[in-house]
């Protein structure tokens, strides 16, 4: 029975609610029951424990209308079998429905009658947890040492599907450069290193289910429909997601079909903005069991198109940064008998700029002194085969996945005085990854986790510069990766509430590469540096890990923990020739503490506070021709200080709290960087680092080292304000309200990047009112129509003098959702 006592458990606790016996407006999702029962505790302010880790995760159908909580209970324990009991005065407990024992046999009446059963004893539940699937292991909240946001998908999509805007504005820690929907890259935790699309690869990675989206690729920002959550998990995350994840991962956790109901939602809209023009967006999702119970499949398509809000003058053109995405997915699922799943998964997103969103930072606002159109398209689709099931006391999940993502870029390269001149980059990628893992959740004191992963990632950069009708090649240049790594984990309780893990990963890296469009070679001396620049080699990387958590209260832990993340080197353009970058790695210790947990606690807090020593960093710098390149500009280090905080205020009314603090420096540059175009230190003639170093570089070295790492505020925040009211009947009312502020920070490397950026508020508010079946919503975004500058680059060929990129003015949306 003690062991018993140890099983996973998942619940909610809220609040009581002061009539839990009257009917409430329901939506709880299909699929597991145990997020079904996360979703009624919410819902209704009860204490619902799953005492059987066996009942996680049988298949119960969406449950919508009005219930009281126990009719609603009821419900989901007849679908999977199960029986609700009592579990104190405002709670139930769901425990597995055993057999009826067989009738016995009537034989003569015994002489005395046999003595009395003991009684059952009773059991004691441990306090219900959240659990983190992005542990890769089916840990609880409770056993994780690290610093983790969940953001419901309902809540992410409230008011009509977004991308990654969403996600940033409500959590501190995660930030963008705003480059443009599909061209931005992410930052988490003061981890950042360029503002460029180039070829080093993201400090975070990003995931749909197991498989990451991309390798070394911007953010495809995707739509965020129809998901169940997002996680985010801060700090290095080497030894679970491997390369690329230096600051941290964000993972996307779709909907699987419900294979017993057919179901499906719609939402569109219309909105206005401020100064600029109007659009438009629509969604849906359809849920349809082809056999029921054994093959279900899901559908999700998205359309929307953004209004503009940036005028061009002289080119007597108004409202010129119209921006349209399309894009969805489709998800067939396969119940093979015995806990087991077959998924087929296929992703993709269309979309087009057409044209820029920056402005001139000393002009009329929203607007720009431009000569040529601008603008980008991008493209992204993802295949999936994911096979899942049980092993006895063991979990297998193996995903198989192949990515395409292409990237135009359109940049104005117009030099003063000059006739127009346009600058084009095309980066297109490919990407084939599998991860097979097989773990054993948290019980009976221990629990671990072992895996191996495989990674083949090409990218072909090339370039364009010259006349808008007829511009020509120019240096590019291709990256290829092949990545195989092998990678365990494991957890101990060493006494109760004492849990110890340890884990490592291994990476052997094989790269290689090519320039494209290259100059011919006019000396054997040069010819043979480009072949030994770009010849093949591989790299290793071991990362360990390790952390201790202590629960020093049922709902309070603290814990340490240590980590490594790394990323491999490549080939980068430096005027007309390809130099080699190294690859560079982040180490990072961190304590925190966290108390409860958001939506289920009347009180939450998590803390953290890390250090993280990074070295050869890749960032990206303006090369001798004024266009954008890659190297490793020193070693730096960054001191980080997150937290977050979720009080009930009131019955259905939430306020949450982030904060986000990061002192980040460069204080060690590398000799060989070319910190100023006016005094490189590359010699083109046989393309290898100038020597000695000028005394005009080892000023600018001195500079350097005050310099922090790029694009990362010191200080940024955020509140918002969650309500919910029944009104009558079926109808209710959902409302939420945030704000968010930017501090300043810089634009990148080197005296041409020295631009200030940030420093500015953002705000938001979204309220409907309906049944769950069907409703409307009011959206209001940047409230206080504040300009600002959420990042200071539109074209490199004029970087750090005279652009800004405000945020989008103030725009007003309508829209109406339904559901069955």
């Amino acid at each position: 029975m003690i062991a018993a006592a140890r099983i996973l458990a998942a619940a909610v606790l809220v609040a009581a609610a002061p009539a839990l016996a009257e009917p409430v407006a329901l939506v709880l999702p299909a699929g597991r029951l145990g997020d079904a029962v996360l979703a009624l505790g919410r819902q209704t302010g009860t204490n619902i424990a799953v005492a059987d880790a066996s009942l996680w995760g049988r298949r119960v159908p969406a449950l919508r209308g009005r219930y009281t909580a126990r009719e609603a209970l009821e419900r989901l324990a007849r679908a999977a079998n199960a029986e609700v009991q009592p579990a104190g005065p405002t709670g139930w407990r769901l425990v597995a429905r055993r057999p009826e024992p067989p009738r016995p046999r009537v034989v003569a009446v015994p002489r005395k009658a046999p003595p009395p059963l003991p009684p059952a004893p009773v059991v004691e539940v441990p306090q219900p947890d959240i659990v983190v699937t992005a542990s890769k292991r089916d840990l609880t909240l409770r056993d994780f040492a690290g610093q983790v946001s969940r953001i419901d998908g309902a809540e992410l999509s409230l008011g009509g599907a977004g991308g990654t805007d969403r996600l940033v504005a409500r959590v501190a820690s995660v930030s963008s450069t705003h480059l443009g929907a599909g061209r931005n890259k992410l930052f988490i935790r003061g981890i950042a290193d360029s503002s460029f699309t180039g070829p080093t690869q993201s400090t975070v990675g990003q995931y749909f289910g197991d498989l990451r989206l991309s390798y070394n690729a911007p953010d495809p920002d995707l739509r965020l429909t129809d998901l169940a959550a997002v996680e985010v998990l801060e700090g290095p995350q080497g030894t679970l997601y491997g390369a690329g994840s230096l600051g941290g991962i964000i993972r996307l956790v779709p909907n699987a079909p419900d294979l017993d109901t057919v179901s499906g939602s719609i939402a569109f809209g219309g909105s206005a903005t401020w100064h600029g023009a109007p659009g438009a967006d629509a969604s849906a999702v359809l849920n349809v069991p082809i056999e029921e119970g054994r093959l279900g499949l899901r559908l999700v398509a998205d359309v929307a198109s953004e209004g503009g809000y940036i005028d061009k003058p002289l080119l007597d053109r108004k409202d010129v940064n119209r921006t349209r995405i399309s894009g969805g997915r489709a998800a067939l699922r396969f119940d093979a008998g015995g806990g087991w799943t077959v998924d087929l998964i296929g992703l993709g997103q269309r979309t087009r700029g057409e044209d820029s969103q920056y402005a001139d930072r000393d002009g009329p606002p929203l607007t720009r002194a431009a000569r040529t159109e601008e603008g980008f398209d991008a493209d992204y689709a993802q295949g999936q085969v994911v096979v899942a099931g049980p092993i006895g006391d063991l979990k297998l999940s193996s995903s198989t996945g192949i990515s395409r993502q292409v990237l135009e870029e359109r940049y104005d390269a117009t030099l003063p005085d000059q006739a127009p001149r346009l600058f084009v980059q095309h980066n297109h990628t490919t990407m084939i990854a599998h991860e097979t893992r097989l773990w054993r959740p948290m019980a009976d004191g221990w629990g671990g986790m072992v895996g191996v992963s495989f990674t083949h990632n090409t990218t072909r950069l090339s370039r364009e510069l010259g006349t808008p009708e007829d511009p020509q090649p120019v240096t590019g240049v291709e990256n290829r990766v092949d990545e195989l790594s092998l990678f365990g984990e494991g957890s101990v309780e060493l006494v109760p509430g004492l849990t110890a893990t340890a884990g490592a990963r291994y990476t052997r890296s094989e790269l290689d590469g090519a320039g494209e469009d290259v100059a011919p070679a006019t000396t054997e001396t040069l010819a043979y540096a480009r072949a030994e620049m770009t010849a093949g080699r591989v790299e290793t990387a071991f990362l360990p890990s390790a952390s201790v958590i202590a629960a020093v209260l049922p709902r309070t832990s603290i814990y340490v923990r240590y980590q490594e993340g790394f990323r491999p080197g490549g080939l980068a353009v430096e005027a007309d020739f390809v130099r080699r970058f190294r690859n560079d790695r982040a180490s990072s210790i961190e304590i925190g503490a966290r108390h409860g947990s958001r939506g289920s606690d009347p009180f939450a807090l998590s803390a953290s506070l890390s250090y993280t020593r990074w070295r050869d960093i890749q960032a990206d710098f303006i090369d001798a021709t004024g266009l954008p390149s890659t190297a490793n500009i020193g070693d730096g280090r960054i001191w980080s200080l997150s937290a977050a905080a979720s009080v009930r205020l009131a019955p259905g009314l939430r306020l949450d709290t982030g904060v986000s603090y990061n002192d980040s420096r460069i204080d060690e540059p590398a000799r060989d960087f070319p910190y100023s175009i006016s005094t490189p230190t590359f010699d083109y003639a046989i393309g290898l680092p100038a020597t000695p170093v000028s005394a005009g570089q080892r000023a600018l070295a001195v500079i350097a080292r005050m310099n922090q790492v790029p694009n990362i505020a010191r200080f940024g925040g955020r509140a918002g304000l969650d309500y919910r009211r029944h009104l009558i009947g079926d109808l209710s009312l959902t409302a939420n309200g945030w704000v968010r502020y930017v501090g300043p920070s810089r634009l990148g490397v080197g005296p041409e990047l020295g631009a200030r950026q940030g420093d500015y508020l953002d705000s938001g508010l979204t309220v409907r009112i309906g049944t769950p079946g069907i409703g409307a919503t009011l959206s209001v975004t940047n409230i206080a129509d504040v300009e600002g500058n959420r990042f200071a680059l539109g074209t490199p060929f004029t970087t750090g003098r005279d652009q800004i990129t405000p945020l989008r003015p103030r725009t007003v949306r309508l829209g109406l959702d339904a559901s069955f």
